[in-house]
């Protein structure tokens, strides 16, 4: 290992960065350094932009373009001390994208197609408590604490622990589960040589693709699909954002709330403007051959002459639903013979 990349392990490390964190920018800086072909801290600005530009032609993710920046400035401009070449390595702005929801039936479909038993019980416990991968399989057998009725996340996204609720059934399942594979330590393991160990998000990300392939669905579900659609159901079963801010483990409320446009019962709840219009009814051509006379329950009439019931379509054929209003006459009233004679005499005087 050079010097160099000794005193950015060094920076990171100081400052707390998680060992993913430290792995991902090292990787990057390492790109970048191969693809110019010289040692970083000799690299300037046109090399920067050379190899941002390179990043554009492979058609890299919005994610992946900006990691690579945030490694770029961190270099630059803690571990070189340049802080006047950050400037000059901007961001990639950012696709306002909506995340991939699964339907309950569609959950239940994809549990149903993985494999019994661990490769079941990690996507479910995944799911029941809105973790995310690498929360999931960093999980040990103490944080399962079910006199509270809690799982203990320890040091998730942004070094931060949180409690997460525990259903009843995935507790009950657990257990089951434990006594079949006897995990020592941490609860989802891979077994090696000698002892178990947590296991690759890779190898479980196969997993999934396999099994979404299986179930036959068609939308692009991974691991953090399953958390989006947690969270998008803890809302529609009436769970306030602020709860469900504490239980994701957001810093911001508004990351919580881009869930509330996801909300099926949120949007469906709001009028329907087509069926509301009064659209004119086209005229039929006169067929050639003599037809039945339609009973008025099957005419078509205009809208201004029918009265629409509930749950009817305006613009469409007319059904039984529309009940054609005619005009009321007033009904003739009785003449008594005061009325008369008061006619006679009128007459008389004319």
């Amino acid at each position: 290992m050079t010097p160099l990349r000794q005193r950015l392990l060094d920076d990171l490390e100081l400052r707390n960065y998680s060992p993913r964190t430290i792995e991902c920018y090292v990787a990057h800086v390492a790109r970048f350094a191969d693809f110019c072909g010289q040692s970083p801290d000799l690299l300037g600005p046109e090399h920067m932009r050379a190899y941002q530009r390179h990043l554009l032609d492979k058609k890299a993710s919005w994610s992946q373009f900006n990691q690579a920046v945030c490694a770029l400035r961190f270099f630059y401009g803690t571990t070189l001390g340049r802080t006047d070449l950050v400037p000059m390595i901007p961001f990639g702005k950012r696709p306002k994208t909506l995340p991939c929801v699964l339907s309950p039936e569609e959950v239940a479909q994809l549990l149903e197609a993985t494999r019994p038993g661990r490769e079941r019980m990690l996507v479910k416990t995944a799911y029941a408590c809105g973790l995310r991968l690498m929360e999931v399989l960093d999980l040990e057998i103490r944080d399962i604490d079910s006199g509270r009725m809690l799982v203990h996340v320890r040091q998730g996204k942004g070094n931060k622990d949180r409690l997460v609720p525990l259903s009843l059934q995935l507790l009950t399942e657990l257990r089951e589960y434990w006594r079949v594979q006897r995990p020592k330590r941490w609860l989802f393991y891979a077994q090696g040589k000698t002892e178990q160990r947590p296991l690759h998000p890779g190898t479980v990300q196969r997993q999934l693709r396999c099994a979404v392939k299986k179930a036959g669905l068609r939308k692009a579900a991974t691991m953090h699909t399953l958390r989006h659609s947690y969270a998008t159901h803890m809302l529609e079963a009436g769970v306030d954002v602020m709860t469900l801010q504490k239980i994701l483990g957001h810093s911001q409320l508004s990351t919580t709330g881009r869930y509330l446009h996801l909300r099926g019962d949120h949007l469906q709840r709001l009028p329907s403007l087509l069926e509301r219009l009064a659209l004119p009814v086209a005229n039929l051509p006169e067929a050639s051959a003599p037809a039945a006379r339609p009973s008025v329950a099957a005419t078509a009439v205009t809208p201004s002459a029918v009265t629409p019931s509930a749950g009817v379509e305006y613009g469409v054929l007319v059904v039984s639903a529309f009940t054609p209003t005619q005009p009321t006459t007033p009904a003739p009233q009785p003449i008594d013979n005061r009325t008369r004679a008061n006619g006679r005499r009128a007459e008389g005087r004319s």
